[in-house]
């Protein structure tokens, strides 16, 4: 009796200093604070860089440390929200020369598949429904850190990348051959729930 009254405090502090991020947690997507992001690129012509962005989106996940692979996303984009910081050429891309926001006005992703690379790495399978049109996409993202935030709350941040091959989704191709693929880079902080 007397080793496991020598060891009982012993465990009981490892018990307490144990990170309490061991079970799979939801997170809100902190998109109204201004801590997540959905931007874009595109080639214009083949001549420079059209960069640009969604204002307005929200979602949500699931992630646990120790079973990434059991991680579940779930994003809805407001396209009429696109802001490529040009009035007149936003008013274009939300007609049905390309988005055509007034009878899609949601894209929404729900991801299928986490697989851990390994060292924060990680790819995300999963459907996208952009333009009417649902199809399987693959982010590469990474973990950028998680832990405590100053407001007693608790938060998780990854970043991604994807592009999208604007025909697969119906959006014609007006620009040609070098504007025909769009870059997303996608920077997302959750507070855990």
């Amino acid at each position: 009796m007397k080793p496991l009254r020598f060891f009982a405090p012993i465990l009981m502090a490892a018990a307490l200093t144990t990170p309490l991020h061991t079970q799979a947690a939801d997170y809100k997507i902190d998109s109204k604070g201004a801590h997540a992001s959905i931007n874009f690129q595109i080639p214009h012509l083949g001549y420079s860089i059209l960069v640009g962005r969604f204002n307005k989106f929200e979602g949500k996940f699931t992630y646990d440390l120790n079973n990434v692979e059991a991680s579940e996303i779930e994003v809805l984009v407001d396209t009429t929200s696109i802001d490529s910081n040009h009035a007149e050429r936003d008013k274009h891309l939300r007609s049905d020369d390309y988005l055509d926001t007034k009878k899609f006005g949601t894209a929404k992703f729900v991801s299928t598949k986490v697989i851990d690379r390994g060292d924060n790495q990680l790819l995300v399978e999963g459907n996208l429904t952009l333009h009417g049109v649902t199809k399987p996409i693959t982010i590469e993202a990474y973990k950028v850190g998680e832990g405590p935030d100053p407001w007693m709350g608790y938060r998780a941040g990854f970043s991604g990348k994807t592009t999208l091959k604007l025909q697969d989704f119906g959006i014609p191709d007006k620009l040609g051959p070098a504007s025909s693929r769009v870059t997303l880079d996608l920077h997302i902080e959750g507070i855990r729930q």
